[in-house]
């Protein structure tokens, strides 16, 4: 397949992934969308280094795939104790919390 494919795949699921981010109020939902953009930036990085023959597009994308695996738990810690407190996790509602 040509490289064009992928990139495409990637600035659409990148799209999916701003819209979710921007339109969701279910905190979960926005750390669901956050992890497509990742996910849409490896597909990026591993096309590129096809594209150039070199490994350094997937050693970025591996240490992406850490990063990502860090917010999800510390995401998912925060929505929890969100939970607990507000029993809600609507975004909406932690407008309250600015200081």
């Amino acid at each position: 397949m040509l490289v064009n494919n992928f990139l495409l795949l990637g600035a659409v699921l990148f799209c999916i992934g701003v819209y979710g981010v921007i339109a969701r109020k279910n905190a979960v939902m926005v750390l669901m969308s956050i992890e497509l953009i990742l996910n849409s930036v490896n597909l990026n990085f591993i096309a590129f280094s096809t594209l150039h023959g070199n490994i350094d597009g997937n050693t970025l994308a591996l240490f992406i795939i850490g990063v990502a695996a860090a917010e999800v738990g510390v995401g998912l810690a925060m929505v929890l104790l969100i939970f607990r407190n507000r029993k809600s996790i609507a975004l909406d509602e932690l407008s309250e919390m600015k200081g």
